[in-house]
């Protein structure tokens, strides 16, 4: 029998675990020939997401970045420019996937919290014209992130979207949203995930973060997009043969982990207030807009990597991201896990305020 310590995982939404509801759902799935088009629940998951985001067509992969690599390789040639967030997941987690893959350059925008404006959009583009052709890269590409990751869980709302979009539209360009959390946003805001995806031209949904399944994201966009995506899906690897196995874990999540979303946003909302009152800590995020939380650890005189070493000792687990440390709340974290969490932070500063002293 083992031993070892429960950890409470803080560290990502992406640490979920299968429920046995789930592990039951995957069990029992029906399945064929993923890459044939023959698997009835991965049939059955892609007909369902695109009639939730309102697209005419889906196609299932095994993984997000693999759902944008698809995406910007469909909507970009080589040499083309895309634009994004500075923090987008695209630019800062993907290994340079964008550039190895689909050989384009990023014109990145500079923002706080991952949520850019029509007019710094237009300070983009028109950097990227400076140069007159054949100079310039074509700008083919605009992509927004929902919920944004390293903006700490930041949602764009519906308008501040429209608003980007009329600017990419006049230009001429398509829109991609890497909607890992979109469902955190739609939870968060009460707008339907079909209002955000109707100003985009596509758009994918991953169920391995809040979601709480094991494998999966599924892109969505018209026919002809989905058409090309599923060529692109087998140059990089994406086919699969029974993967209905997966596509069950996806659907049971629609069905069980999709309100429940809302505990995570609330836990979020008590990690935040109870760090905001601890000497020393600097929470960021101080009203969270979904279930990511960054705050600052340096007001206790201990570097990120001392901070995460000394709080897993006390078996709590988080990570560090964007020079501060990163905590996301999910499904294996109950309010319970959240009070032990602040409890075991409060002692480190406590611990760090008497040391000094003992020294001097």
């Amino acid at each position: 029998m083992s031993t070892t310590r429960r950890l409470i995982p803080l560290t990502s939404d992406t640490e979920t675990k299968p429920t046995q509801g789930m592990r039951e759902a995957i069990a029992r799935a029906e399945v064929g020939d993923e890459q044939r088009g023959e698997d009835p629940t991965v049939n059955r998951l892609q007909e369902r997401i695109a009639q939730l985001l309102g697209k005419e067509a889906a196609l299932w992969l095994p993984g997000g970045t693999m759902c944008n690599l698809v995406a910007i390789k469909v909507h970009t040639a080589p040499s083309d420019a895309i634009v994004a967030d500075g923090m987008a997941h695209i630019v800062r987690a993907e290994s340079g996937g964008a550039a190895l893959i689909c050989g384009v350059q990023v014109e990145a925008i500079d923002t706080a919290r991952g949520i850019f404006t029509p007019e710094e959009l237009r300070r983009a583009l028109n950097r990227l014209k400076t140069a007159a052709p054949p100079y310039a890269p074509p700008v083919r590409l605009v992509c927004v992130e929902q919920t944004h990751n390293f903006g700490g869980g930041s949602v764009w709302s519906v308008g501040q979207l429209s608003a980007v979009t009329e600017v990419a539209r006049a230009e001429g360009l398509a829109l991609h949203m890497d909607g890992a959390r979109l469902l955190n946003a739609c939870v968060a805001t009460g707008v339907p995930a079909a209002n955000f995806a109707a100003l985009v031209d596509s758009v994918w949904i991953d169920f391995t973060k809040g979601l709480g399944a094991p494998i999966g994201a599924v892109l969505a966009g018209s026919r002809a997009f989905i058409a090309e995506a599923r060529r692109y899906k087998h140059v990089v690897g994406g086919a699969m043969r029974q993967a209905g196995i997966a596509a069950a874990g996806c659907l049971y999540a629609l069905d069980h982990h999709v309100e429940r979303l809302v505990q995570d946003h609330a836990n979020a909302h008590r990690l935040a207030g109870g760090l905001s009152q601890i000497r020393g800590i600097a929470v960021s995020t101080a009203k969270p807009e979904s279930n990511i939380v960054f705050f600052d650890v340096s007001g206790i005189g201990l570097s990120n990597e001392d901070f995460l070493a000394a709080l897993s000792a006390r078996g709590v687990r988080m990570a560090q991201a964007r020079g501060e440390i990163r905590a996301v709340t999910h499904l294996d974290v109950s309010q319970q896990d959240i009070d032990v969490a602040i409890s075991a932070i409060a002692d480190i500063a406590s611990a760090q305020r008497v040391a000094p002293a003992r020294r001097a």
